[in-house]
């Protein structure tokens, strides 16, 4: 038996896959996998480094891990992922600690690393590796929900970003392929398939032979054994939002009516700063038709506050337009500048203190419409699938098709079920972010 090794796996679940990834590949060259990083041989950490936050938490996970070395069994110690990708071999210098630094376009070379010899530290190669439906991958998630990623990189020229950098251009993955895995995620047991990439909606653009979001998604309702099918990430590209998409998603059972859709603003001038290609009313159009099309359709997006230039009348629109539109879920984040990226280099910054009494605005608008919109749910049945029981309170959680594990609320039920069943649920009380029902029966 070879060595041990413990993976902590930081960021996004579209990290998350690689860190999966990276788990079937050790698993497949034979090394024993754990949990704790104290019966590690081996500790690897995936990072993220997409903004600021995310760079400190890596930072400081990577360092309350390095006492292992010292004072444990751990020989090896591996910074994997954007981290290194982004800041490069500066690294070596500022974290001796660590013996590997591995890039997105190398974590799948991990195993052979483990055991090479030689003083070279980091491998940052190209961003082209691109999984397939043949790679190993070891899910994290519970047995019943599965994340696919469709495909890798990004080509947009959003100025306050730092994927395309870190992880290239835009790759997708064949129709074949994805399908495929969606097969053998099924077979396992995967009923909730979550659709990924840095932009679904431009799923195909790099490929021929009509490769496009709808046609995936007419193959992959086929697929046996799924459930629900859900799209993350969807870049607000009008062009890409046929009539033909929308109809599918609203006649198709198994693909939940819920998008994910990242418009960051409203304002045309700061649209434009973020170097966005869609404008505010094109944007308006866009909810308007999605609405139109699929009224049942739940919508959630992410907002930056405090992008530099954005004055007081500009943030007034954006909150207004968030009182227009109601979406069911929103996200926001205060803007951070990031080295390297264009935004960091314009002018007009705003004031943290103007970002934060900003932010706490926004989301008190959004409390008030989430409340609101989950009221009217109150008395209502519903699909739910249950996900974790809590023996203290006498309680259940679990998701209705219009909430996202991790990033939305859930519902705390009443009633007898496992993890991993579906049940209809009757909601009987509604929280700001949460709702609380009854379970009636379990559904087969």
């Amino acid at each position: 038996m070879k060595e041990t090794v413990c993976l902590v796996s930081l960021g996004c679940p579209k990290n998350l896959v690689d860190s999966e990834v990276t788990l079937g590949l050790l698993s497949k060259e034979g090394y024993a996998l754990t949990t704790d990083p104290s019966k590690g041989d081996v500790i690897i950490v995936n990072t993220c480094s997409f903004i600021k936050d995310a760079v400190q938490e890596a930072i400081e996970t990577i360092l309350q891990l390095t006492p292992y070395k010292r004072e444990g069994r751990c020989r090896l110690l591996i910074v994997s992922g954007c981290l290194p990708q982004r800041y490069g071999r500066i690294l070596e210098k500022e974290l001796p600690e660590v013996d590997l630094f591995v890039g997105t376009g190398s974590f799948h070379k991990i195993p052979r690393l483990i055991s090479r010899g030689g003083k070279r530290k980091s491998f940052l190669s190209g961003q082209t590796f691109l999984y397939n439906e043949k790679t190993p991958r070891i899910l994290s998630t519970p047995a019943y929900t599965a994340y696919l990623k469709i495909a890798e990189g990004c080509s947009r020229t959003c100025t306050f970003c730092t994927v395309p950098k870190i992880r290239g251009p835009y790759r997708s993955r064949t129709i074949r392929s994805i399908l495929k895995e969606a097969e053998k995620l099924a077979y396992q047991g995967v009923k909730e398939l979550i659709l990924i990439a840095q932009d679904t909606t431009a799923y195909g653009e790099d490929l021929r032979g009509g490769a496009t979001l709808e046609n995936l998604l007419k193959d992959l309702v086929r697929v046996e054994g799924l459930r629900w099918i859900r799209i993350l990430y969807a870049y607000p590209n009008p062009a890409r939002f046929t009539e033909s998409l929308l109809q599918l998603i609203g006649q198709e059972g198994k693909i939940c009516p819920y998008l994910d859709l990242p418009i960051q603003h409203i304002d045309d001038k700061i649209l434009r700063r973020m170097g966005r290609r869609s404008k505010g009313k094109e944007i308006r159009d866009l909810i308007q038709k999605i609405r139109s099309s699929v009224p049942e359709m739940a919508l959630r997006t992410s907002l930056i506050v405090g992008f530099p230039g954005e004055s007081e009348s500009q943030f007034k629109a954006l909150l207004h337009f968030v009182e227009e539109v109601q979406f069911d879920h929103l996200g926001a984040f205060k803007y951070s500048p990031e080295e390297g990226t264009p935004a960091s280099r314009l002018s007009s910054p705003v004031p943290e203190e103007v970002k934060e009494e900003r932010l706490r605005i926004l989301m008190e608008v959004q409390k008030k419409i989430s409340l609101k919109k989950y009221r009217k749910m109150v008395g209502r049945k519903m699909e739910a699938l249950v996900e974790e029981a809590n023996s203290e309170r006498m309680t259940l959680r679990g998701r209705i098709q219009t909430q996202a594990p991790e990033i939305d609320g859930c519902v705390f039920l009443k009633g007898e079920a496992l993890p991993g069943d579906w049940v209809e649920v009757r909601i009987t009380r509604a929280l700001s972010y949460d709702l609380i029902g009854v379970i009636d029966k379990i559904l087969p």
